[in-house]
């Protein structure tokens, strides 16, 4: 491809095209990432990375023009990457590429720095024009996204008497989401690399602010939630 050749690592030196990181913990999203990127004339893959440590090293190494983010990440997660990237690198672009629902995830991707917000769910060619429109200084939400997110501006005191999950911290929503998923406390500490302390801390505080009582129903609730989002 005109603009491209190939470095001594096998890396693409990319040239004038459009310099993309992707950050995924499942290697063949990777690569399926790779490869519709690559089919288009206007971008190069210049890195990939699975954990959030590796896409921050990647990033000040590489210098990529954009960043496709996962928000299940092991480490500190994909939010908190978002905002170290934003911190970091604040002229740089940051597309949220993610499997959850957008009601609970898109506004906190766009509050942590991310320029734009995609469902794995869409069509491929609008990850594509996603990334367009985030390169060329503009946002990017999907329509359920966008939606979801002037639904939630429509409703007054929203902190108070909304959607008691939108009081959750950042953290506290990525532990509430594995509790829904079935993971037990010590593989929660493990994927996130916290203390089994920590993450009990998180579950209380969890139960505080949805006034639950007992870590039964702090499971049914996130298994009931999740469901509903998903």
């Amino acid at each position: 491809m005109a603009g491209r050749r190939m470095m001594e690592d096998g890396t693409a030196s990319t040239g004038s095209l459009r310099r993309v990181l992707v950050v995924d913990d499942h290697p063949i999203v990777r690569q399926g990432l790779r490869l519709l990127l690559e089919s288009e004339s206007d971008f190069a893959v210049c890195g990939e990375a699975a954990d959030t440590a590796a896409a921050l090293r990647a990033t000040r190494e590489l210098a990529p023009d954009v960043v496709i983010v996962d928000l299940t990440l092991p480490g500190v997660g994909g939010i908190e990457l978002i905002k170290s990237l934003h911190a970091e690198h604040p002229g740089l672009s940051i597309l949220v590429l993610s499997m959850h629902d957008d009601v609970l995830y898109a506004e906190r991707s766009l509050r942590a720095g991310a320029a734009g917000y995609v469902s794995k769910n869409d069509a491929p060619d609008t990850l594509v024009r996603a990334l367009r429109r985030v390169l060329a200084g503009d946002r990017y939400l999907s329509e359920r996204a966008s939606s979801a997110l002037f639904a939630s501006l429509a409703t007054p005191f929203r902190g108070s008497v909304g959607n008691p999950i939108e009081r959750l911290s950042d953290r506290e929503l990525e532990v509430f989401r594995l509790i829904g998923d079935g993971v037990g406390t010590r593989q929660i500490a493990e994927r996130l690399h916290l203390s089994v302390k920590t993450v009990e801390t998180h579950r209380a505080r969890i139960k505080d602010k949805l006034g639950i009582k007992s870590g039964t129903e702090l499971v049914l609730r996130a298994v009931r939630v999740l469901s509903q989002v998903d």
